[in-house]
């Protein structure tokens, strides 16, 4: 007898033992031979009885998942000694690994020629793969040491029960009794985030403010709808005695575009979800894209296919989401007899949702009253300005535009580089005039 792929020799039991037996398992299985020599040569065990017993415990303790169904331990006589046989299937809950170590390189072993080897992490995902096919939220998470107080919270408030049953209905804990991707989602664990960024003005180039969120997703969801409410500005009009008030942005629009992208996100990708808060709109960028077969037309139909079905399942029955495929047209509804109207743009990899300032839309800055009728955009606006005074400074682009240090900085950098505003001086002594002024008057 030699080793070899589906053999292994073992002079008498260690613990090293349950190595190769996670490796037979996530390979294509194999037979541990307790009381053989690396030869191959029968020695024998003195208690064949406690040897079993050994191996019957260990596979049963240090091994996850269960291993015992797909595990035989047999007494076997050769040359007249008493051998011991442990035969390991191929098992179905791939990966296995050594408990304690987790689903990781050094906890998770592959059979390699005649050696037990750590398997690469492309390895252990492809094994995950296999076994919970291509539903992300199905397969088992990598991380096993899971926590739901937050999810738990959530659940004590709608008066839902929340235990090993309910987790199990609801997919978060799998068939072979681990922890699926959507338990580790509503765990306090989650290794997915959510971004948000507050910009100066309408586009990337000045932060104002930014938070990156952690936790379970229904921890995300909540500090993210507080931090947007936080600038989400309430615009009031006056018409005699009487007050109205607006918001920027409608609150149910907001929330619609929040559990949008927060459910129909693809997991799979390790990129944040993004929230973006600009003067004039909000974007919602959701990782991933449309779920393949479906068009954007078809979802502004109404159309709607979940990507996380468990997932949109369990937020459907904490009343989050009332009925699939109605987010959109909540969204479309809010706008109504407005001006602006929201937008959604879909691309390979994500899918959009801008909401539009509706208070922008219809309030005018002092700046704004001052500008020319034909003259909306700020850049004619300050040429305009220089053209009247003669020449502007960085405070002047700060007053009237109501921008920071930086942001006016940034602005008149562009207006020089494109050759319409001429800088001239240094430090305190600098201003910016319009193209071709300095000439005219040096002639």
């Amino acid at each position: 007898m030699t080793e070899d792929k589906m053999t292994e020799f073992k002079r008498e039991y260690t613990e090293d033992i349950k190595y190769t037996a996670v490796a037979f398992a996530n390979s294509e299985g194999g037979r541990i031979l307790v009381g053989v020599n690396d030869d191959g040569t029968p020695a024998g065990v003195e208690d064949p009885d406690a040897v079993m017993l050994q191996l019957t415990n260990m596979i049963r303790n240090a091994v996850r998942p269960d291993l015992t169904l797909f595990s035989e331990c047999t007494a076997e006589i050769m040359d007249g000694k008493t051998v011991i046989v442990l035969s390991i299937q191929r098992g179905t809950a791939r990966p296995y690994y050594v408990a304690g170590k987790g689903i990781r390189p050094e906890g998770v072993y592959i059979r390699q020629g005649s050696s037990s080897v750590p398997a690469s992490s492309s390895a252990i995902l492809n094994m995950i793969r296999e076994t919970a096919g291509d539903r992300y939220e199905a397969a088992r998470s990598l991380d096993q040491h899971l926590t739901f107080v937050k999810t738990a919270e959530v659940f004590a408030e709608h008066a839902l029960p929340f235990d090993d049953i309910r987790m199990r209905t609801m997919q978060m804990i799998g068939s072979d009794g681990m922890y699926t991707n959507l338990g580790m989602l509503l765990s306090d664990q989650c290794i997915h985030s959510l971004k948000l960024a507050v910009f100066d003005g309408s586009s990337k180039t000045v932060f104002r403010d930014r938070t990156e969120l952690h936790g379970s997703l229904f921890t995300q969801i909540e500090e993210a709808y507080a931090y947007i409410d936080r600038f989400n500005h309430i615009h009031a009009e006056i018409s005699g005695l009487s007050r109205k008030d607006t918001r920027d942005y409608p609150e149910e629009a907001i929330r619609e575009a929040l559990l949008n992208t927060v459910v129909h996100r693809d997991y799979s990708y390790s990129s944040p979800a993004l929230i973006s808060i600009f003067d004039d709109r909000m974007e919602f960028v959701t990782v991933g894209g449309l779920v393949p077969g479906l068009s954007l037309s078809d979802i502004l139909l109404g159309v709607s296919v979940l990507r996380n079905q468990a997932l949109g399942e369990i937020f459907y029955s904490l009343r989050l989401i009332e009925a699939y495929g109605t987010g959109i047209a909540k969204i479309r509804e809010c706008y109504a007899g407005h001006d602006v109207k929201p937008v959604f743009e879909a691309s390979d990899h994500a899918f959009r949702v801008i909401l539009p300032n509706i208070n922008r839309a219809v309030r005018k800055t002092p700046e704004e009253e001052m500008m020319p009728v034909r003259v909306k955009d700020r850049e004619a606006y300050l040429l305009q300005l220089a053209e009247k005074k003669g020449w502007i400074v960085r405070r002047d682009v700060e007053d009237q535009l109501q921008v920071s240090q930086a942001t006016a900085i940034l602005i008149l950098r562009d207006l020089v580089s494109r050759d319409l505003l001429v800088r001239e001086g240094s430090g305190k002594l600098q201003r910016y005039m319009k193209a071709g002024k300095k000439h005219d008057e040096n002639c």
